[in-house]
């Protein structure tokens, strides 16, 4: 028996083509793609959100910066009261800022400071003579002292941010967006919602030191989120922008200790006439600077 060899078809040794799947859908709905599951903290808040659309003026354009879910709030805020030598950017900012926090973070504050202060001054009138004042007297409000919240606050926490944002685009430094801008001021002004909770006390020297406190925490935080970027710029004069920052920094500390907890316990004596109590007023010798400051503040 005689075998004639056949070269065998390349097509037919290889076979037909093999079936490929493809899908058409690109990410489905469980946070999943061709690579694989995705376990990241992008599926939820991250590089995968859609880019800012439309006009900067329009609301489309700002949607995406309010789009965060409560936990990364709140772990933005607490992260500002443990000092770390991580910048706060690339650890708790990325891949995206906000605005949603800040904006509630200085709304917050607000409220924290005139609900805080009124308490201490109903609390300072009643120890001062409790025969005239009683327990469960209303709180007088001075609303005044909300409209200078308002001023105060967002105006060192929105537009300071801004101002600053603009002069390093001006001195050619872009390290940062104004959104981070605006994060960083925000978040870092969480410290004093709990100092103006504490400063409810009537003791002036707890006053001070919870003051104190929250001025060096969101002051070291301020200075190690900004300091970084002044010293990218080519001309080493731009870091002396930060002196300027620790002084308007240092203000705000002083102005919120002398216009909301400037309130002191008086002892009376017998014949000694009682004035009559002003919510928001101070009762020592700073009552012209708290004046003076309230003046350039109220709407």
């Amino acid at each position: 028996m005689a075998y004639v060899s056949i070269e065998a078809d390349e097509r037919m040794e290889e076979g037909p083509e093999p079936l490929r799947f493809q899908s058409f859908l690109g990410t489905d709905a469980r946070g999943t793609d061709s690579n694989g599951p995705r376990n990241d903290s992008s599926a939820l808040y991250g590089s995968e959100r859609p880019a800012p659309s439309g006009k900067f003026w329009s609301v489309e354009y700002y949607q995406p910066y309010f789009d965060v879910d409560t936990k990364i709030v709140l772990k933005r805020c607490y992260s500002t009261l443990l000092p770390t030598s991580s910048s706060y950017l690339s650890t708790h900012l990325t891949p995206q800022a906000d605005l949603y926090g800040p904006f509630w973070t200085l709304t917050t504050l607000i409220f924290a400071l005139f609900v805080s202060s009124s308490l201490a001054s109903s609390i300072a009138v009643y120890l001062s003579d409790p025969e005239a004042s009683s327990p469960t007297d209303p709180i007088e409000y001075d609303f005044g002292l909300l409209s200078v919240a308002v001023g105060i606050i967002y105006s060192y926490g929105l537009a300071l941010p801004v101002l600053l944002w603009l002069g390093l685009r001006y001195l050619g430094v872009g390290e940062w967006s104004v959104v981070e801008a605006i994060a960083v001021w925000g978040y870092g002004q969480f410290v004093w919602i709990p100092a103006a909770l504490l400063c409810v006390a009537p003791f002036a020297i707890s006053r001070w030191i919870c003051v104190g406190i929250a001025f060096l925490l969101s002051g070291y935080f301020l200075v190690a989120n900004v300091y970084p970027i002044l010293a990218s710029a080519d001309a080493k004069s731009v870091r002396l922008i930060i002196v300027l920052l620790v002084i308007l920094h240092a203000a705000l500390a002083l102005s919120l200790k002398v216009l909301f907890f400037s309130f002191y316990i008086k002892q009376f004596g017998p014949k000694d006439p009682i004035p009559p109590p002003i919510p928001g007023q101070d009762t020592n010798s700073t009552s012209a600077a708290a004046d003076m400051i309230r003046s350039l503040f109220s709407l």
